[in-house]
């Protein structure tokens, strides 16, 4: 409780731009675990639950009604659709998974007057109606283009059994109603990240989206450029124009608290290319190399862009399995200068945790605190399994926690289940009510002890945490096998069982 009431004090010091991560694998790159994205919800106030939509038909001329994901603000009403599907926290029934992270954006065209869909909205109603990512990604350009687009710059990642996909959209702001957007398949046997800065830069542009191709891997709003050129926020090319650049210019803050987190899942799978000793530590350090200076608010030219940024996506040096990407999630810079276990404010129990702000002032001079990709704030993380060698109802495997991803432990949920655990539900608890058998609350606990003895309590909740998540995998392999064998109404009744 004692954390809960110091992060209530101080959210409101919070740039919503530090918050959460996404790791994103092609299955070629995950060493037989399929495709997978992470995410961490690093909100302060967000309670940890699993959420659930069932499965349902609606009537024709039926509506739903649309509420802010953050305040639960009732936003309008849109058309529903006749059926949407089944899902289970970030991942439905046909295995298309989605996440977010926010980047903010330019500073005008941060919020829409009118707008309905939101980014929250947007995932859940995309989760809803999309059978692969490709239609996820269609639905959500749609939902903004018909119904405008009520938040800040976002970064999704979007994957499928067969494919995985990067997304980044930011609204028009009340300029015209919508957002611009552009979407890039990352290539199979590649991984990819976004954390809290828009990442991607030139693309082939689309003067049309061909939606149905296999072969087309970029798609893009079609004012994408143009938008930016009428509105004096880039002028150049549509060869050289570069979303992320036009749309969030990286600066010393998106480099060190939001792309370190890219660089540490980089240098991780490829040390060789992406280790502390190279450029790109340098970059991720804050140092952001530009031939001609930028300055907030200027009109962007090809010459003001960064030359030293991260690539989107690598090909790793080691596959990264999903016990990997659990523990990708974990990451505290350990092994660098910026080891956060290692610094004076580790104190004597070299616990790696900053309570907030992350710039504050002392006698007049601005310090820093490191973000990293585990912190305190973090209410829930999971892990998102897509697998295209099994029938969908066992395939998709959405591996969840809650609290502190660093001390606590995935568990596995399938993508077809039609209710959730009581210890998991969203009805079980909250931020203000406390529950003994809620996981939220329970994890919490632990990490508290965690915080106050770190080098004498965190190793002791590792071992724990480590072999409960190694029996899981094992045990979702038998698991796989069994349901497997059964027709999917059998399959899902057995999964429920075993939830």
């Amino acid at each position: 409780m004692k954390k809960f009431l110091l992060f209530l004090g101080i959210s409101l010091l919070i740039k919503i731009s530090s918050a959460c991560t996404n790791f994103l694998v092609t299955k070629s790159a995950s060493g037989g675990c399929g495709n997978m994205i992470s995410y961490a919800a690093d909100s302060h106030t967000l309670y940890g639950a699993l959420y659930h939509f069932p499965a349902a038909d609606h009537l024709e001329g039926s509506f739903r009604d649309v509420y802010d994901w953050d305040s639960g603000k009732f936003m309008g009403r849109i058309p529903e659709v006749s059926h949407t599907f089944n899902v289970v926290g970030n991942m439905n029934e046909c295995q298309v998974s989605i996440a977010e992270t926010t980047y903010g954006g330019l500073d005008s065209l941060q919020s829409q007057a009118g707008a309905i869909i939101d980014y929250g909205s947007m995932i859940y109603i995309a989760l809803q109606r999309a059978k692969t990512a490709r239609e996820a990604i269609q639905i959500m350009a749609s939902l903004a283009e018909n119904y405008g687009y009520a938040s800040e710059g976002e970064s999704f990642s979007i994957a499928d059994k067969n494919e995985v996909w990067i997304m980044e959209v930011i609204g028009k702001g009340n300029y015209e109603k919508g957002m611009v957007w552009v979407a890039k398949k990352v290539p199979d046997g590649y991984i990819s990240a976004h954390a809290n800065q828009a990442r991607i830069t030139t693309f082939n542009y689309q003067k049309v989206n061909r939606f149905d191709d296999k072969k087309a891997d970029t798609f893009n709003s079609l004012d994408v450029v143009s938008f930016a050129i009428d509105h004096n926020f880039y002028k150049g090319s549509v060869k050289d124009f570069s979303f992320s650049d036009v749309y969030n210019p990286v600066d010393f803050e998106g480099a060190r608290f939001c792309d370190i987190r890219v660089w540490a899942f980089f240098a991780a799978a490829d040390p060789n290319n992406f280790g502390k000793k190279t450029a790109y530590w340098d970059y991720a350090k804050g140092n952001v190399q530009r031939k001609t200076p930028y300055k907030k608010g200027m009109c962007q030219t090809k010459e003001n862009f960064p030359q030293n940024r991260l690539p989107l996506w690598i090909k790793p040096q080691y596959y990264v399995s999903v016990r990997g990407m659990m523990n990708q999630m974990r990451n505290h810079l350990e092994g660098t200068e910026l080891d956060m276990s290692k610094d004076f404010g580790s104190g004597a129990f070299n616990c790696p945790y900053r309570f907030r702000p992350l710039t504050f002032e002392v006698d007049g001079k601005e310090y820093l605190n490191e973000r990293t990709t585990a912190t305190q704030q973090t209410g829930w993380v999971f892990v998102a399994q897509m697998r295209d060698f099994l029938p969908d109802y066992c395939g998709g495997l959405f591996w969840f926690a809650t609290d502190d991803a660093a001390n606590t432990v995935f568990a596995p949920f399938y993508c077809s289940i039609t209710k959730i655990p009581y210890e998991y539900s969203s009805e079980n608890g909250s931020m203000s009510k406390w529950s003994d058998n809620s996981s939220f609350w329970i994890n919490n606990l632990i990490a508290n002890f965690a915080y106050s003895r770190y080098n004498l309590v965190h190793p002791e909740i590792e071992k724990v945490q480590q072999k409960q998540e190694e029996e899981f995998v094992f045990r979702t392999s038998e698991i796989d096998k069994d349901a497997s064998k059964k027709n999917k109404d059998e399959a899902v009744k057995f999964l429920g069982k075993i939830a």
